[in-house]
């Protein structure tokens, strides 16, 4: 065996979206998980903001990076990517919180003003990412 396979990559720049689309339907099923054990304890009790918390993950994350990677799978490579990616899934992660956080509140049967801001910075996390991430696609499929 020489160290010459060592340096030897396979370019994983090319499969994480659709890792990332895999991590985010295994997210997703973890929030239905939860929506499920939660109304055990529930008293009977269901709320639509946590019984739906799973479509952020999966339609805003999952389908959003399925379609990057077959649309511009060399996406990860370009310089804004990183950026990007980091504010999109904090945009994504910001609405599950905070639709998590409003279920729990419904639930209770009480209400706060706070869970507005919840869907505020997530709504503005998630665009500015996904711009982001469509400069850097339309970037990288240029040639820049």
């Amino acid at each position: 065996m020489s160290t010459s396979d060592m340096n030897k990559q396979i370019n994983p720049t090319v499969r994480r979206p659709k890792k990332t689309a895999a991590i985010y339907f295994i997210l997703s099923a973890v929030s239905i998980a939860v929506d499920n054990i939660y109304a055990l304890f529930g008293h009977g009790v269901r709320s639509y903001s946590m019984s739906f918390m799973f479509l952020y993950p999966l339609i805003g994350g999952m389908l959003i990076f399925l379609l990057l990677g077959f649309i511009a799978p060399e996406v990860s490579g370009g310089r804004m990517y990183r950026s990007g990616y980091n504010l999109y899934n904090f945009g994504i992660a910001t609405l599950t919180t905070g639709s998590f956080f409003k279920g729990i509140l419904d639930i209770a049967g009480t209400a706060s003003e706070y869970t507005v801001y919840f869907f505020i910075a997530g709504w503005s996390l998630a665009a500015a990412g996904l711009t982001m991430l469509i400069v850097t696609a339309a970037t990288v499929r240029r040639g820049d």
